[in-house]
């Protein structure tokens, strides 16, 4: 297993299963990315840059499905929260499979794949 697989897989439940089916979401939709484990959460890369990772916040039940670039996109996704008062990253907070809309993510992530690919960089702020 690599590193990745075996953060996910040392979740406790629901947060593993919610990691699972996102990831696999992330990969249907842009078949491209590249996965990466920095700062010991698993993070997908596009054109080279960090794009959004997976992460679980100490004293929440949600994973934190979070978008580097989220401040550009939050206008159009509503749904994307300024959690702890981020600078620039925004995410979506996902407690179960159930509520999590698919369609809405997948054009999320192909909105965020394009306006990373037009960014000089991922950080700006």
């Amino acid at each position: 297993m690599n590193p990745i697989e075996q953060y996910i897989f040392s979740q406790k439940e629901p947060y593993q299963s919610i990691m699972l089916y996102v990831r696999s979401v992330i990969f249907k939709v842009l078949p491209e990315v590249e996965e990466k484990f920095s700062y010991k959460i698993p993070f997908f890369n596009m054109y080279n840059k960090p794009m959004l990772y997976l992460n679980i916040l100490k004293g929440t039940n949600f994973v934190d499905i979070a978008f580097v670039q989220g401040i550009i996109l939050e206008e159009k996704y509503p749904e994307l929260k300024n959690y702890n008062k981020r600078k620039q990253v925004r995410s979506l907070q996902v407690s179960s499979i159930e509520n999590f809309d698919e369609l809405m993510f997948s054009q999320l992530l192909k909105d965020a794949a394009r306006y990373l690919e037009v960014s000089k960089k991922a950080w700006f702020v």
